[in-house]
């Protein structure tokens, strides 16, 4: 496993592709530099850390994950790399499940670059009230645990097909619902691709369609879709013809 994890990180540093971890965070950061409602001033973290969830969860969040998941199988299917890696002295479970810690260790990346942006806002803005530790970290740690699902089955489509453009393509057009699936409380807990919203925007008296879930079921969900997309995957890869 270590061996595995060092060519994919190897390979990596020699790509740009991790320069995609600063978009979401400084685009979702632009947002929140808007000016906030003065009747409520004890809670300027909160409405802040609301608005930028809106741009980065539900939109770059999701897109980001299905990039990150096609990228760390890009190489592997040109000029025959799965036969060339997986010819090496190491296991498949071994390759998928690295390829896997490399999408959630930049998801992770990207997470912390975002609070870091919440908290530049804060000290720009100068929010007078103190700062949130509880509220941000469990956004900020429940949206990637949320991501968990979502990278596990992007990363079994990007292994199963060659093409590097296919999967991202089928990943943009799921996203561009999660505006209409997050008002459903029917089915949006059980849509991957909004699931990172849900568990990142920070609870309020005015929720509305699927954020008046109790956080139970949502990590319920979560955890269970996580489980079925990565054990398919797994097994997939497992017994893939290279």
């Amino acid at each position: 496993m270590g061996r595995v994890l060092r060519s994919e990180f190897l390979k990596l540093r020699k790509s740009s592709i991790w320069l995609l971890i600063f978009i979401s965070p400084v685009l979702a950061s632009l947002t929140g530099l808007g000016e906030v409602s003065k009747d409520f001033p004890s809670f300027k973290w909160e409405m802040t850390l609301s608005i930028m969830v809106f741009l980065h969860a539900l939109i770059f969040l999701p897109l980001l994950t299905g990039v990150f998941s096609a990228f760390v199988c890009r190489f592997e299917h040109a000029g025959g790399g799965w036969k060339q890696l997986l010819s090496l002295p190491v296991s498949r479970g071994s390759v998928f499940v690295a390829k896997f810690i490399i999408v959630m260790g930049l998801l992770a990346l990207t997470q912390v670059l975002f609070a870091g942006g919440l908290l530049l806002i804060g000290q720009l803005k100068g929010f007078e009230a103190a700062i949130p530790w509880k509220i941000i970290a469990t956004s900020v740690i429940g949206g990637w645990v949320a991501c968990m699902p979502l990278a596990a089955l992007q990363l079994f489509v990007s292994t199963a097909w060659s093409s590097f453009a296919a999967p991202l393509a089928i990943n943009v057009i799921f996203t561009l619902p999660n505006i209409l699936i997050v008002n459903s409380e029917k089915f949006g807990p059980y849509y991957p691709w909004a699931q990172p919203f849900l568990l990142m925007m920070p609870g309020s008296g005015e929720s509305f369609g699927a954020l008046n879930v109790p956080l139970l079921t949502l990590l319920i969900v979560v955890i269970g879709s996580l489980f079925l997309f990565f054990a398919s995957g797994f097994a997939y890869f497992q017994r893939k013809e290279i």
